[in-house]
């Protein structure tokens, strides 16, 4: 039995096409192609690259890691929406409309028309591109120490995959625009602990061929050089928030500070599975060193999620009346955070990246964008939602499409939560098949288990299992 993606997308109500207006102002834009002059410098001279999964055109962002006599240098080029994209248009309009791309695994709904998202606007290897160019220089510990953002034109040199690069690493032979990587990628993850980032580091699935004509389930472990990009994404997003904090508005991504009740919980939580939480340890440095995949450890990181709750999208203008969140930072990152990086997939970076471009250039933001600051959160929570649960139904769909036939067999599993006092299920992982779901019967956190499939419903989904 092969999962039904239609069928989700029909739940969803997700859009099939574009309209008609909007294909024909994407395609005029996209006609346009980018030149260096006033308010546009020339960047084709500096090495860059794509590094996303295999097969990836939607590219946001091209990548160059430098050493300087005194730490690095980030180039980040991030493709240029605002190029493209005319304010209060059609194609502005209709992405507002949809908040983001919605990937299934049979394919997306694009945010943007392919013509743009895929070609003219994404940052392909096949010529001059219009980008926003970050320039970060950091410190020999990988600090920041200078920021500078501008509209360029900018050349990708190649269009790369994670395994691949990770290869390259690993056998010394790195692509010159990643030279210093390898080195800056580990000093920022290192910061990142030291700021309290909460990084859970849970079993990642993704639903993928079968190679039979159907689908399956899998597990991804991410790859180094996975980690030491996103924290290049993370350095220009915490840049970005810096930026529009600083000048009075802006949108940030927020993500509240645990309460102490949580924490005293999670501390809890963790002296049950075995830990010991050496004296003075953040959440991030007990976290950062478990082990990867012990059943305890699997519990605790799946105990962690309940200090990343409240997770949000604060608009603030100081010039019209509104002040920002007395707590703008964000609980996940250890610091404050904006989206930038992905204006292609994500509606909320194109704003945030032009309210940058103005600040930095000493003008005001245009009155646009001021007014389209406060609509922001309501839209980008909906679409993150709807995102989220289209995910999580392909997820489910394939998961209960693999166990089908399957009803009352064992499987071997770990308990990643107990169930609730008045009968709720818990919640645990099976391996193999890699499956999260719901169990009822007698559970403890953290502890290998026999369970037995009780429910499965391809339809919709649902899998129950009960302790064996």
């Amino acid at each position: 039995m092969h999962p039904d993606f239609d069928a989700v997308r029909a739940e969803f109500a997700l859009p099939a096409e574009f309209p008609p207006a909007v294909l024909a102002e994407a395609a005029a834009a996209a006609a346009a192609r980018p030149e260096a002059g006033p308010g546009r410098v020339d960047a084709t001279d500096i090495e860059l690259v794509t590094v996303d999964p295999p097969g990836s055109k939607d590219l946001d962002q091209a990548l160059g890691v430098t050493r300087r006599p005194d730490g690095f240098r980030v180039h980040y080029a991030i493709a240029d929406l605002g190029a493209v994209v005319t304010p209060g248009g059609a194609v502005d309009r209709e992405v507002r409309e949809r908040g983001q791309t919605i990937y299934l695994p049979d394919g997306s709904v694009p945010l943007h028309p392919p013509v743009l998202s895929e070609d003219a606007a994404s940052l392909l290897p096949d010529g001059p591109r219009a980008a926003v160019l970050w320039t970060i220089d950091l410190d020999d510990a990988g600090e920041s120490v200078a920021v500078d953002v501008r509209r360029a034109v900018v050349r990708s040199r190649a269009r790369l995959d994670y395994a691949g690069v990770q290869a390259d690493i690993d056998a010394g032979t790195v692509h010159p625009a990643l030279a210093a990587l390898p080195e800056l990628g580990p000093l920022r993850r290192a910061l990142a602990v030291r700021r309290e980032a909460v990084e859970l580091e849970l079993p990642e699935q993704e639903v993928v061929p079968d190679g039979a004509g159907g689908w399956t389930v899998q597990v991804r472990r991410r790859l180094d050089v996975e980690n030491w990009n996103a924290e290049i994404s993370l350095l220009a997003g915490m840049s970005a928030a810096r930026i529009m904090l600083d000048a009075g508005v802006g949108l940030l991504r927020t993500l509240p500070t645990p309460d102490p009740e949580a924490l005293a919980a999670f501390r809890e939580t963790a002296g049950e599975l075995g830990f010991t939480w050496p004296e003075g340890a953040s959440v991030a440095e007990l976290l950062a060193d478990l082990p990867s995949d012990t059943p305890a450890a699997l519990a605790l990181r799946r105990a962690a999620t309940t200090l990343l709750r409240g997770a949000g999208y604060a608009a603030f203008d100081r010039a019209g009346g509104v002040e920002p969140p007395a707590d703008p930072g964000h609980g996940g990152v250890g610091a404050l955070y904006a989206h930038v990086t992905a204006p292609l997939r994500r509606l909320a970076d194109r704003f945030c990246t032009e309210l940058c471009l103005a600040v930095t250039a000493g003008e005001e933001p245009p009155s646009w964008l001021r007014e389209a600051l406060p609509t922001l959160p309501d839209l980008m929570a909906a679409s993150d939602a709807l995102a989220g649960k289209v995910d999580r139904a392909c997820v489910d769909r394939t998961e209960a499409a693999v166990l089908a036939g399957r009803v009352g067999q064992e499987f071997a599993a770990v308990v990643l939560r107990p169930g609730g006092p008045e009968g709720e299920p818990g919640e645990i992982y099976v391996p193999d098949p890699p499956v999260l779901a719901r169990c009822s019967g007698p559970l403890r956190a953290g502890a290998v288990v026999r369970v037995r499939l009780a429910e499965v419903d391809p339809e919709t989904g649902r899998i129950e299992f009960t302790t064996a």
